[in-house]
């Protein structure tokens, strides 16, 4: 079993432990509804003539007691990771990569429909869009976009000369897969992928090998053609409904900074504050910005530990740039920077079994960059 020589990720997951744990805690009445933004509450139980008692930090205990409970698939992950040699970490990794190839060819097959009886979760949009196992694009585009890094950066299982041709078919399939979803973020976060497969082949050449399948991939997703022009067009959308929904969440946020609300409360929350003029039938459900629904949930000591979360992360992927396997470290890394930037306009933080196993290729040869298992 690989030992951790550095005890940041086990202070950080303590600490992600913590957080919710801490906020369900019983705290006396005059504390509770003295806390920002808990005017709301004390109005309320002055109208029904009671007193505060002690209350927890959350608005809403149970969905906090969810939300911390949601925690142990990807804790489980990453501890049963530690188990297993790095080999077969990686053919963990290749069988995420068939998973990816099972999605698409269940998300091309309703393709062209003009019902979603095609599709498992059904569709908005049917016939139009690439969604596979997932309920919507942007979820189906990061995990083709997880995919895509894995087939491009891990290495191969056992040399063999049909290797790089069909990463390459792999690597392209997914690019073309990840343009059908039209989800604007999986389009432009494929870039990441192509960008590192292309350095691994500049890499490659300068040590007299070959060029992965990955570099030459990226120049192929232009030339595809049919319904991936459409995607494109999506990025020129001025109606997206997030932008008001942010601006309400926004406010939301500085209303009950620094302490915020309780994780999982931000749905009942931002009803509250939700303007007449932004109101639809449909409730958002989601900030559609990870950022913004955790200043509300957790305030300021959810950021800070994100921000340790990337530090984190950084550090990490700067120790592994002297290990041989430093490509599959950086397919983890590459996947943690996706799930960061795509949190700018989405959730992507809830895909956290996934977000677990990026973390732990990172970390399992972070670690010990020249152990060889």
């Amino acid at each position: 079993m690989t030992q951790l020589s550095f005890s940041g990720p086990y202070n950080l997951i303590g600490a992600t432990i913590a957080l919710p744990l801490a906020q369900i805690i019983p705290l006396p009445g005059s504390l509770s509804t003295a806390l920002p933004g808990r005017q709301v509450m004390k109005s309320s139980l002055d109208q029904i003539s009671r007193s505060g008692g002690w209350m927890p930090l959350s608005f809403d205990p149970l969905r906090t007691l969810l939300a911390l409970t949601a925690l142990i698939t990807p804790l489980a992950v990453l501890f049963a990771g530690w188990t297993l040699s790095r080999e077969r970490l990686f053919d963990l990794g290749w069988m995420v990569v068939g998973l990816g190839l099972v999605t698409v060819l269940l998300g091309l097959v309703p393709l062209g429909a003009s019902t979603d009886a095609g599709t498992i979760h059904g569709a908005r949009a049917p016939g139009k869009l690439l969604l596979g196992t997932f309920a919507n694009r942007n979820s189906t585009g990061l995990f083709l976009g997880l995919t895509l890094i894995l087939a491009a950066l891990l290495p191969a299982p056992r040399r063999h000369p049909a290797v790089l041709p069909v990463r390459l078919a792999v690597c392209v399939l997914l690019l073309v897969a990840i343009a059908l979803t039209k989800s604007r973020t999986g389009i432009a976060l494929a870039a990441i992928p192509v960008l590192l497969g292309i350095a691994r082949g500049l890499d490659a050449l300068r040590q007299g090998g070959k060029a992965p399948s990955a570099a030459r991939a990226g120049a192929m997703i232009f030339a595809a053609p049919g319904r991936i022009g459409e995607a494109f067009e999506r990025f020129e959308a001025k109606d997206d409904p997030r932008r008001f929904i942010w601006d309400d969440a926004t406010y939301t946020a500085g209303r009950f900074w620094p302490v915020g609300t309780g994780m999982g409360t931000f749905d009942e929350i931002y009803q509250v504050d939700e303007s007449l003029e932004n109101l639809t039938p449909r409730r958002p459900g989601r900030a559609h910005n990870d950022y913004i629904e955790l200043t509300i949930e957790a305030g300021a000591p959810g950021l800070v530990l994100a921000a340790c979360w990337l530090v984190l992360i950084a550090w990490l992927s700067w120790r592994a740039r002297s290990a041989p396997l430093r490509w599959a470290a950086w397919s983890g890394s590459a996947f943690l920077l996706a799930i960061a930037l795509q949190s700018i306009t989405d959730y992507p933080l809830r895909s956290q079994t996934i977000l677990a196993f990026a973390l732990l290729l990172l970390t399992r040869i972070a670690a010990k960059p020249r152990a060889g298992a």
